[in-house]
């Protein structure tokens, strides 16, 4: 039978990730917003000798289809905090075997994208109006996550690197694609990070470089979630292979002195 952690040490962690989460914006505020700038220059800079500079084309197409960049700016609002904390509660419910390992691995994940945000602050392309990029949150006039004033300024906006909306869109796909078996939801598996990758691209949030970054730090995290259950948990492989742990038989009951069988022959004479 496995077993879950008390759903409120779950919470407590939540609590202390988006506390850290936070404290990021404090120590960038104190710090100003010139490196995030800066920062902002030189992906720019190498997304263009990589040939990866294809935010402000996707930018300008979505703009154009005013009905699909309301739908997309909804799409970012809602989809990473709803998918993501959904495919947690699934997990912790329907699929005790694999929760504390793929929650360890967000955790992870989450901790170094943290670290990220605070190393490395840079400022998102909706930022950079002298580049052409246009904020369709603010163009339409539509619902957004920094639609209003009291939640641009209680969200990090120069969280970019890495993009935790790839990251964790990539870790909801690992997840459904991993542990179901009917194919259109393995197909909604692959299909929910490559749409959140474009949404994320085109609505001037993020860069090229901020969703493969998130999806590296979450694949890495995946894998050293995995090698630390599997290697150093007792019993833990068996439990991520989908097997249990083979049974031991129990030693048979030694008879009784008295119970004991005569030997063959006893008490016959010759």
């Amino acid at each position: 039978m496995f077993t879950v952690p008390p759903v409120w040490r779950e919470l407590l962690l939540i609590v202390l990730f988006y506390s850290g989460y936070s404290l990021t914006r404090i120590v960038l505020v104190q710090d100003g917003t010139a490196s995030a700038f800066a920062h902002a220059d030189q992906i720019l800079r190498l997304e263009g000798a990589l040939g990866l500079d294809v935010e402000l084309s996707l930018n300008r197409a979505l703009l154009e289809l005013p009905w699909l960049a309301r739908a997309a700016n909804v799409f970012y609002a809602t989809m990473h905090f709803a998918v993501t904390l959904g495919m947690v509660v699934w997990l912790y419910l329907r699929r005790p075997q694999d929760y504390r390992w793929l929650r360890t691995s967000l955790m992870i994940a989450t901790g170094v994208a943290v670290l990220g945000f605070w190393l490395y602050p840079l400022a998102p392309p909706r930022f950079l109006h002298e580049a052409g990029f246009v904020d369709p949150v603010t163009a339409l006039q539509s619902f957004g996550l920094y639609a209003s004033d009291a939640s641009a300024t209680m969200t990090n906006q120069y969280a970019a690197m890495p993009s935790m909306h790839a990251g964790w869109a990539l870790w909801c796909g690992f997840v459904v694609v991993r542990l179901t078996a009917r194919r259109w939801l393995q197909a909604l598996g692959v299909l929910y990070p490559l749409t959140t990758t474009l949404v994320i691209l085109a609505t001037a949030n993020h860069y090229v470089l901020d969703a493969v970054a998130g999806f590296a730090v979450v694949a890495g995290a995946l894998a050293l979630s995995w090698l630390l259950y599997a290697r150093l948990l007792p019993g833990a492989r068996a439990r991520l292979l989908g097997r249990s742990s083979p049974a031991v038989p129990a030693p048979s009951p030694r008879p009784a002195a008295g119970d004991r069988p005569e030997p063959v022959g006893a008490g016959q004479s010759s």
